[in-house]
């Protein structure tokens, strides 16, 4: 391996393990707010039980208004059948709202995967990651985000689609430049080797200021069979 593979490798790696550090820290940070919303509900059903044995009806309203409110924030937007797909998701959902971007989500997975949860977190983070990124270099009206996932065959299919401020990115060597530092190529590097580590697909394709990324990876007979 000459001197160049062995920099990018390293490189590679490091942002690899910084992405996942942020990712899992996302993640984390999700479900504990979904924790201390469950822990305080006896304490939320106990104040409006006393609102209602004093029949004030106009605190309870204000009381479910700002529950409601509090409920939105860790919501649970995307229910795909797998736990750590769900977690991702949600989690950069959120914080694609916390930004501006709308993503519409359209996801199901009904088997066991074969590949690992840190695997699967490096596609799903790199991916969302990339697209929020772009989505920020333009005006909010024109910003969205499009995730579709489910079975087609023995395969997962994975599609993520978003807008972007150039018309046509270009490859360098094969792979598309970046426009914002190393770690945007890198994360596709990740990617994609990734999935010929599985076995799998992948297209990557810019054009008319859209840039869309299509994932195939192989599932056996006995994973779609036993969830």
């Amino acid at each position: 391996m000459g001197l160049f593979s062995r920099r990018t490798q390293r490189q590679i790696e490091a942002y690899q393990q910084e992405l996942l550090t942020t990712h899992y820290a996302e993640v984390e940070n999700m479900y504990r707010r979904m924790r201390g919303w469950r822990h305080d509900y006896r304490n939320h059903i106990q104040t409006m039980k006393a609102y209602a044995a004093s029949g004030d009806l106009e605190a309870i309203n204000r009381y479910l208004d700002k529950l409601d409110e509090d409920l939105n924030t860790v919501d649970i937007v995307v229910k795909t059948g797998n736990a750590m797909t769900d977690a991702i998701l949600n989690s950069k959902i959120s914080l694609a709202a916390a930004r501006g971007i709308p993503v519409t989500a359209d996801a199901h997975i009904p088997v066991k995967l074969r590949l690992s949860e840190i695997d699967l977190c490096s596609i799903l983070g790199n991916l969302f990651d990339n697209a929020i990124e772009a989505s920020l270099a333009l005006p909010e009206e024109q910003r969205l985000i499009r995730v579709y996932m489910d079975m087609k065959g023995t395969q997962l299919y994975i599609s993520f689609t978003n807008f972007t401020a150039v018309k046509k990115l270009q490859k360098v060597f094969g792979r598309f430049a970046t426009t914002r530092g190393e770690g945007h190529g890198l994360g596709l590097w990740r990617i994609q080797s990734i999935i010929e580590k599985c076995g799998g697909y992948a297209d990557f394709n810019s054009e008319d200021g859209a840039f869309t990324a299509e994932i195939l990876l192989p599932q056996t007979a006995e994973d779609s069979e036993n969830k």
